[in-house]
């Protein structure tokens, strides 16, 4: 036991202080492109555009994900209504709808002591019927279809849907096959688009905060 408080005083304190400062990222990192390209069908692939570090790019329509260079619109604050029902927190429900698992990887390490998710008094739920909205990864392949639309509609009113990475946006590499939808918002409205492939965990925190009213507006 004194062994691991020793360590314990040795690691220190983990968890980042984002949003009062934002971490640095190395120069591998390819955040919000300088060059035009569609947010929701790029995937952030070396030698397709070329990328800054910001990793700020929820936005909250599809179209705002056509990046032409400029400013990203970023995803808005839930209006006045929803704010009173939500309040400052959300319960997601989240469904991997034919990833590789990369997406979830990421948001599974929101979870960790390095960005610590609760504190933002954001959690995920076991069941839909619990849930405020749904988080959605992977491009939807058909035998995924019916279990999402199944989970959407077990949610109570009212819901939102988060389309995390690439494929939820657009059916990423898979785009075109006639095994999957080429995306969420084909199927089922989205509310927050996420992109990346996969995107960073902060890009994913970035958004949710937004949605809550928990960031500037830049």
């Amino acid at each position: 036991m004194l062994g691991v408080i020793i360590n314990r005083f040795k690691q220190g304190f983990k968890t980042l202080s984002y949003p009062k400062e934002i971490p640095s990222f190395p120069k591998r990192f390819r955040g919000k492109p300088i060059t035009p390209v569609d947010l929701g069908e790029c995937l952030f692939n070396e030698g397709a555009a070329t990328y800054s570090q910001d990793y700020r790019m929820a936005v909250s329509k599809r179209e705002d994900l056509n990046f032409k260079g400029d400013e990203v619109k970023l995803a808005a604050a839930f209006n006045e209504k929803m704010r009173k029902i939500f309040g400052r927190s959300l319960k997601l429900r989240e469904v991997c709808a034919g990833s590789c698992s990369g997406c979830d990887a990421e948001i599974a390490a929101m979870g960790n002591i390095v960005f610590d998710l609760s504190r933002f008094g954001v959690q995920f739920v076991a069941s839909p019927r619990h849930a405020d909205g749904l988080m959605i990864t992977g491009p939807v392949t058909k035998n995924m279809e019916s279990a999402l639309k199944k989970t959407y509609e077990a949610m109570p009113h009212p819901k939102i849907v988060i389309a995390v990475g690439a494929c939820a946006l657009s059916g990423g590499p898979f785009r075109g096959s006639k095994e999957v939808n080429n995306g969420v918002d084909s199927l089922i409205p989205v509310d927050l688009y996420i992109p990346g492939c996969p995107p960073h965990p902060l890009t994913i925190l970035d958004g949710l905060l937004r949605l809550l009213d928990k960031l500037p507006a830049r």
